[in-house]
């Protein structure tokens, strides 16, 4: 039997994801995080330097999660996920083909953006509104953001946390990341969409709807200038090592004082917005994940990973990635497979990001935005099937790896 140190934050790590599941109060989900947080501290697993480290290490990627939420939620307040998603719907000229592949493209450029969370919970919403407005399925479009949510967040640093918490191990900049990345990126979108375009083909052979439903909104152009500005600024400052949380916190500041002067916001719903108690939430699962990764655990995971980056390499760590994140959800399955691989370079790295961003969409544990999706479309009265979910996950998830791991050998 394990010894109390080992079980411990194992038992702290299981109260965390089981909190993340069900999705508590804000209260409730910082009182467990500080409590799990705290029993871990208690076994003396970890010295109070070193979960310091921790904290501290992952204290910018929890202040850009907040920071790009408010620029996320005042995007949405102004209409610009409305807004986009109507020039989509008229450009698909009422034909269900055409808008599956319009809201495609739009899932994944949001996600790359403004991170994987507003897909699923700003954008999904407004896609499934659409597709009802014009009378088709609203299937082949919610799971497009779905998939795009996890998929897609491989092209930029700031789509997705496991990036940003991968970047200090990585010899690449923002924009270098970017560079290689891209036609990995380029693959998978193919594979995904070629996939959901015959696994929704019953859905896409209705009646084309009518092309005019209702005139489009404008696009606010303020939001849509301040995310621009803000892409280049992750591009323009990362060479001189400017953490991303400052500017996604300057463009927050900005849309913020916008946002107040044409009443869309209060002070009180950026502060919602930001989710403070999950930012703590995500601290304190550091923490426990640093105290597991120096007992038994991190020891078996480092004895699976391979020694090199050959095809196969690669093809392994994607898989042991991709395993870690649908058991440990991707985000603590980062903190602690990363670190292990830092000694076999930026590939091997790369390698697990494609498990973790990608593999997290095989099941609803793989990812938190899984189980956000599935709650956004449950608010909607149109929640999926267990069948419908694993139909498509177990299908796309692999080919898509496979194709990315495929690419990742041949551009590094």
């Amino acid at each position: 039997m394990p010894p109390l140190v080992d079980v411990v934050p194992v038992l702290a790590l299981l109260a965390l994801l089981v909190t993340a599941y069900v999705h508590p109060s804000a209260r409730t989900e910082a009182a467990v995080g500080v409590a799990a947080a705290a029993a871990t501290l208690a076994t003396g697993v970890l010295t109070g330097t070193q979960a310091w480290a921790s904290v501290r290490d992952l204290a910018p990627v929890v202040l850009f999660l907040a920071t790009i939420l408010v620029v996320a939620d005042v995007c949405a307040r102004a209409g610009l996920f409305t807004a986009a998603a109507a020039i989509v719907r008229d450009a698909s000229h009422g034909r269900p083909a055409r808008l599956l592949g319009g809201v495609f493209l739009l899932a994944a450029a949001v996600t790359a953006v403004l991170s994987l969370d507003a897909t699923v919970v700003l954008l999904t919403p407004v896609v499934i509104g659409g597709a009802v407005a014009m009378g088709t399925s609203s299937r082949p479009g919610s799971y497009a953001c779905l998939r795009m949510a996890n998929s897609a967040s491989l092209l930029l640093p700031v789509s997705n946390l496991t990036n940003l918490l991968a970047m200090p191990h990585l010899d690449l900049t923002f924009g270098g990341f970017a560079v290689l990345m891209a036609p990995v990126l380029a693959v998978v979108l193919v594979v995904e969409h070629v996939l959901l375009r015959l696994l929704f083909r019953r859905d896409l052979q209705g009646r084309d709807a009518p092309r005019e439903t209702f005139a489009a909104p404008p696009v606010p152009m303020v939001p849509l200038v301040a995310v621009a500005v803000m892409l280049a600024g992750f591009a323009a400052l990362s060479p001189f090592g400017v953490e991303p949380c400052w500017v996604s916190g300057a463009v927050a500041i900005v849309l913020v004082g916008w946002a107040r002067r044409r009443r869309l916001l209060a002070l009180s719903d950026a502060g919602r917005a930001a989710h403070p108690s999950f930012a703590l939430f995500v601290l304190c699962l550091g923490v426990v994940v640093a105290a597991i990764a120096t007992g038994f655990l991190g020891d078996a995971v480092a004895k699976v990973l391979p020694g090199g980056t050959s095809y196969v390499d690669l093809l392994l760590v994607a898989l042991v990635a991709t395993v870690l994140a649908n058991v440990l959800t991707n985000l603590s399955a980062t903190l602690l497979v990363v670190p292990l691989l830092a000694p076999l370079g930026t590939t091997a790295i790369l390698a697990a990001l494609l498990g973790l961003n990608i593999g997290s969409g095989l099941s609803y544990t793989g990812s938190l935005a899984n189980l956000l999706w599935r709650r956004s479309l449950a608010r909607h009265g149109d929640p999926p099937s267990m069948g419908d979910f694993h139909r498509v996950s177990l299908v796309a998830t692999p080919l898509s790896l496979l194709a990315a791991v495929s690419m990742l050998a041949l551009v590094t």
